[in-house]
């Protein structure tokens, strides 16, 4: 029996996976309110007491770097440690992962079903992908074909500076900076960043939970922005989108993605019909002399959100 997990700074899911002719088949999975929690060994302490399963097999995908087996998660207050994993659940050992590295494994076990092409591009077969996600914060990273197998490169550039290319995104940076000493790409594309945005754009309009720090007003935002409701949340989300789509082009610009751009996380399918209504693809390939490659990478949509659970599975089935 195998446990994983998906840990980030608002949720954790767990599942606990069998392996039945060659496919994991998950028989269990519980989601956890991560900021309600001193770590992962009391969540995964219950999620075992409550399944009563025998693990053989565990790997975790964590929002943070890994180092030596090891996570300081960026948006949550704890620290995660394989060896003492290993310990608590009596394994040899388990593998840490970057919650993107463990997405980058779980592209490969989707299911057709599981996938929304916004932009057909061209096949290219076993060449460089690349997955962004925006959720808490903003994850990507790189699938390298190795001859036999697709491998994730985790990386932390959801940290990296902001990059505006038009003079609304150059006001839009004047403004962020103003509030602090960094304007990094994830202030932007994460769930904080649609309030961001919206009060860059609409400076004297709020909506409820605006004035309280610990309320998330981007499902408010964005459910305004696609039903039309309020113009300003409307702007919010174009522009939000435009700005992710750059991104998503920026990273397939460095490594020369052509095997595609897969869009990760939950904010996603909660803005497919604004992902795909042309936007973000046109930003993605809007680069310097870059325009028709990029033409050529096709661009997807992770409709299922346990791809980094299946990921994390995935790795401690495989023993990788």
């Amino acid at each position: 029996m195998i446990v994983a997990g998906d840990v980030g700074g608002t949720k954790s899911n767990l599942g606990l996976f069998d392996e039945q002719q060659g496919k994991l088949v998950r028989v269990a999975r519980k989601r956890y309110a991560s900021q309600e929690h001193s770590g992962l060994p009391e969540i995964v302490q219950d999620f075992v007491r409550e399944t009563g399963a025998k693990v053989t097999s565990a790997s975790f995908g964590v929002a943070g770097p890994v180092v030596d087996n090891h996570i300081v998660p960026a948006n949550i207050p704890w620290s995660v440690d394989g060896a003492e994993m290993a310990k608590l659940l009596g394994l040899g050992r388990v593998r840490l992962l970057n919650d993107l590295e463990a997405c980058g494994f779980g592209i490969g076990v989707l299911a057709p079903p599981d996938l929304e092409v916004i932009y057909t591009g061209a096949d290219s077969l076993h060449a460089t992908r690349v997955v962004i996600a925006a959720g808490t914060g903003l994850g990507e990273a790189i699938l390298f074909w190795d001859g036999k197998d697709y491998v994730p490169m985790p990386t932390e550039a959801g940290h990296a500076d902001f990059a505006p290319h038009t003079d609304q995104q150059a006001d839009l940076w004047k403004f962020l900076k103003t509030r602090g000493e960094f304007v990094t790409v994830e202030k932007i594309l994460a769930g904080r960043g649609f309030k961001n945005v919206h009060q860059f754009l609409a400076p004297n309009v709020t909506h409820p939970g605006f004035d309280d720090p610990t309320v998330d007003v981007a499902p408010l935002i964005t459910e305004q922005g696609l039903s039309g409701i309020c113009a300003d949340c409307v702007a919010t989300l174009d522009l939000w989108v435009e700005i992710y789509g750059s991104e998503a082009g920026n990273l397939a610009v460095r490594t020369a993605a052509l095997g595609g751009i897969y869009i990760a996380g939950g904010i996603a399918v909660k803005i497919l019909p604004k992902l795909k209504d042309g936007r973000f693809a046109a930003a993605a390939r809007t680069k310097e002399k870059m325009q028709d490659f990029l033409a050529k990478v096709p661009i997807h949509v992770i409709l299922n959100e346990e791809c980094p659970l299946l990921g994390a599975a995935y790795v401690a089935s495989k023993g990788l």
